[in-house]
């Protein structure tokens, strides 16, 4: 474990390797799962704030859910959550022609409506935050469906840290991202 600013950092997130491989995937973490994703308090203000300019992007189903359901919703642990359409994708979930499952929050983003790429926890995966009183938590995820995305991190030698940049810096900092890169193990 590496212990950066508030951070307990795993020593996997600059170990193992991992890059996405939507090809193969077709970004099944976003379908999969027992709920939506996590969301931080501050972002179900924002959420709630661009939700019109994201609605043009929604699918129908993703439309109707949220509609029944909110824009999100918490979930058995109490948390903050984006709603699932029949138990399976969240809500704010699109599959483009080839059946890849991408975001309608970033596809808002990447069309210039919102300012808001998406949500940390979905930018951050496969790292999950735990944040705890005196410190955040900050894993690595394995899980089975991204064995392509381990495959393809070793075919080209990208870290999880490195694979993430972005949003750890979005998350943390420039500063706290050139810390945790310093670190040999």
């Amino acid at each position: 474990m590496i212990s950066i600013d508030r951070c307990i950092v795993s020593d996997a997130v600059i170990t193992e390797k991992f890059c996405c491989d939507l090809n193969k995937c077709k970004g099944i973490c976003c379908v999969l799962g027992d709920a939506g994703a996590p969301l931080l308090e501050e972002e179900l203000g924002i959420l709630d704030d661009i939700f019109d300019f994201v609605k043009p992007y929604i699918s129908p189903e993703g439309l109707k859910t949220i509609a029944e359901t909110g824009r999100y919703e918490v979930d058995t642990d109490g948390e903050y959550v984006t709603p699932l359409i029949d138990g399976k994708e969240c809500a704010y979930v699109v599959f483009d022609g080839k059946g890849v499952a991408k975001c309608a929050i970033e596809k808002a983003f990447l069309a210039g409506a919102v300012d808001f790429r998406k949500p940390i926890s979905c930018h951050l995966y496969p790292i999950r935050i735990t944040p705890y009183k005196e410190y955040d938590a900050v894993n690595y995820h394995e899980w089975e469906v991204c064995k392509d995305a381990r495959k393809k991190g070793i075919l080209n030698h990208i870290v999880v840290l490195d694979f993430l940049r972005e949003p750890l810096v979005r998350m943390y900092g420039q500063e706290w991202f050139d810390a945790l890169k310093s670190i040999k193990i």
